[in-house]
Formats: structure tokens, C-alpha cells, sequence
């Protein structure tokens, strides 16, 4: 199992827009950055990502489970553009902000404290379980 994180502007699509799809969960559409393109097509079903709200908040707050692979992105009709569909696990007892991320020397490598840009990117299993461990939850 691979480990992945998902950001996306919470009043664009926040973690209870993502909660509310239930177990169907929903396309991660939209995407239009090749390397982000290029980390879903590398998912497989299974795989589990954390959620994090991007803009003003930054921090992790939930945890999702990729439910169908890499597929055509039903928003456009460019070929370039894939997704993956997600589905909602489970929250964190307490969000994980950028900051407490950037503040562990133990996350010094992690994508998301050097490139926080990047809208889909790698977590390695170390990363995940101590993003886990701040965010009050077993891995």
C-alpha cells in the first residue's frame, strides 16, 4: 500500500463535502499539474491519502481511501487530464497544521513542507505514521 496527500480549498471542496459522498466518494477532479496527474496514475485501490484543506487553514484533517484508479478527469474532454476517486475513512482527533509539520525535524523531507504547491503527492509510510501519531489516530 502506497500513502498519498490530497489538498484541496476548503470552500471549494472541504472534508464534510467529502464525508457526505459516503462510501461512493467522489472523482478527484481537476487536476491540471502533470506531476500531481502522474502520482494518481501510480495509485492503485486501496491506497490511503490524507485530506488537507489548503489557502487559510493548512492542515490535515482527514484521512481517505482510494476507491477506483487513475480514469479520464469527467470535467474536461482533454486526454491529458486523469483522476482517481476517493472516499472519506476517517477524521483526525486533532488536524495536523504546515506548521507542526514544518516544526518536526522528523518531516523535514516530507513533499508537503518543501513544496506545498503540489496538489497530490507522495507520503511515505514513515510520514504517515507520524502524521497519524500528531493527529491522534493509529496508522
Amino acid at each position: 500500500m502506497a500513502y498519498w496527500l490530497f489538498k484541496s480549498e476548503p470552500n471549494t471542496w472541504g472534508w464534510d463535502d467529502q464525508v457526505a459522498k459516503g462510501d461512493a466518494g467522489e472523482e478527484w477532479d481537476g487536476v491540471r499539474n502533470y506531476q500531481a496527474r502522474n502520482n494518481m496514475r501510480a495509485m492503485k485501490i486501496g491506497d490511503l491519502g490524507f485530506f488537507y484543506h489548503s489557502v487559510n487553514e493548512k492542515r490535515i484533517v482527514g484521512v481517505v481511501e482510494v476507491i477506483a484508479e487513475a480514469h479520464p478527469d469527467s470535467k474536461t474532454d482533454d486526454p491529458r487530464w486523469e483522476c482517481v476517486d476517493i472516499k472519506a475513512v476517517r477524521a483526525l482527533e486533532t488536524p495536523v497544521t504546515l506548521d507542526m509539520c514544518k516544526a518536526d525535524p522528523r518531516l523535514a523531507d516530507m513533499v508537503l513542507v518543501n513544496n506545498s504547491r503540489l496538489s497530490v503527492q507522495p507520503v511515505t509510510d514513515a510520514e504517515w505514521q507520524i502524521i497519524c501519531e500528531l493527529g491522534g489516530i493509529s496508522a
